[in-house]
């Protein structure tokens, strides 16, 4: 009958993290970028962001020029006829135009770090299901483990109860013990196909293409086909505070926020501006003497009205969009020590686990004596299940250290 080497066979299976990550990770490196290429929402983004950009264009064109034409005639004779054409072109002062064209470049700069920022967000979506991928498969591992060895011991058991050397209480545990696995294992899987799902749809209902050959006969890929068996190399960070400014210096939410900051306070600029007169140049065309009188037509406005309030609220506009800049960045800061704090927490757990299963190898003759009848059924499952559980824990821990790490680095997406 096969021996079940509890905890050897789990320091095999769940070696540190630090280990082979470089292949690991550019197959999730693989996945992201078919994602980005064909999820829906960026598609989607890709055209609002640059019909936005479009549209501020258009804000800074000239005026539609305008045509009147009048025709004239005496009340006394009605053969006499006066005609008159103009043709005019109103514009703003030539200096309006260079600054709203400079205005346009920062609110550009702004939504393309906006669409960044959303990018990111999907693709951290899509890396923490890959992450999910591969602890679900480490825990289905476990379970299909746990399943053999239950199933092992039923038949075990049958035989022992019918010879008399077993008790129905002994039986039924044993019965209860596989169903509950056989259960777990069902689940699990399942939730390691609607992870699977969750990728595709984010690919755009896409099948992922696998990194490695697929079985005959496979329509769908699977985990190891994509190369999501294994964490990637993720080192605890040494110098955090350094690395904190870098990640914040990245982050596209503060991008945009600073390229709206200095957005608005080019707008203010564009508001003081607008108390400068709005000209008018023309061709007119008259015909009251009966010879054609052809000449210019120029003019301008007096702002007086139309700009009354602006210069002041653009002001106000300036100082609340510093004022988020610097909460967003004080908020982004803080979320990225709380992040490095909990990454430093789950660190330690996961280091105090290893080294506890490492020292725990004469758990291995609990097989061994259950067989040979020197502990019962009952005293077999309190110390296996204890085991059971550390493992699931484990897990745990290391993908949510996986997590925590990819929402750290979330700005290198």
């Amino acid at each position: 009958m096969k021996k079940i080497y509890l905890i050897c066979s789990l320091s095999l299976a769940l070696l540190p993290v630090t280990m082979h990550g470089q292949g690991r990770e550019s197959a999730i490196n693989a996945i992201l970028q078919q994602i980005e290429m064909n999820n829906k929402q960026l598609q989607s983004n890709e055209r609002i962001t640059a019909a936005q950009k479009l549209e501020n264009r258009a804000a800074n064109n000239l005026p539609d020029p305008t045509l009147s034409y009048a025709h004239l005639w005496d009340s006394d004779d009605k053969d006499i006829t006066v005609g008159e054409l103009v043709i005019a072109q109103s514009f703003d002062f030539p200096s309006l135009y260079v600054t709203r064209a400079k205005l346009n470049r920062m609110k550009s700069g702004s939504l393309d770090a906006q669409a960044n920022a959303l990018r990111q967000d999907i693709l951290l979506q899509a890396q923490e299901a890959c992450l999910d991928i591969i602890w679900l498969g480490h825990q289905q591992q476990i379970l299909e483990e746990r399943l053999r060895n239950a199933e092992e011991l039923a038949e075990m058991y049958r035989r022992r109860l019918a010879t008399g050397d077993a008790s129905s209480l002994e039986t039924n545990k044993i019965n209860l013990e596989l169903l509950n696995v056989r259960t777990e294992a069902r689940m699990n899987r399942t939730a390691l196909q609607n992870k699977m799902k969750e990728l595709t749809a984010l690919n755009g209902n896409q099948s992922l293409v696998p990194g490695r050959p697929m079985p005959e006969g496979s329509a769908t890929p699977s985990a190891q086909n994509l190369g999501l068996t294994e964490y990637p190399a993720m080192p605890l960070p040494g110098d955090f505070g350094a690395l904190c400014e870098e990640l914040l210096a990245g982050d596209p939410t503060l991008q945009s926020l600073e390229q709206e900051s200095l957005a608005a306070q080019k707008q203010l600029s564009v508001s003081r501006q607008g108390w400068l007169p709005q000209l008018q140049l023309g061709y007119r065309r008259n015909t009251e003497t009966r010879h054609p009188l052809n000449g210019l037509v120029v003019g301008f406005s007096f702002p007086i009205f139309q700009n009354h309030g602006k210069v002041k609220a653009a002001r106000t506009q300036a100082q609340s969009v510093s004022f988020q800049k610097e909460n967003a960045r004080l908020n982004a800061g803080t979320a990225l020590w709380q992040l490095y704090d909990e990454a430093c927490s789950l660190h330690a757990s996961m280091k105090e686990y290893n080294e506890t299963f490492r020292q725990q190898q004469d758990l291995k003759l609990l097989r061994k004596a259950l067989e040979g009848g020197e502990i019962s059924m009952i005293e077999y499952f309190v110390e296996v299940s204890v085991v059971y559980q550390s493992q699931s824990n484990l897990l745990q821990l290391e993908n949510q250290y996986q997590k925590v790490m990819a929402r750290i680095y979330k700005s290198r997406l």
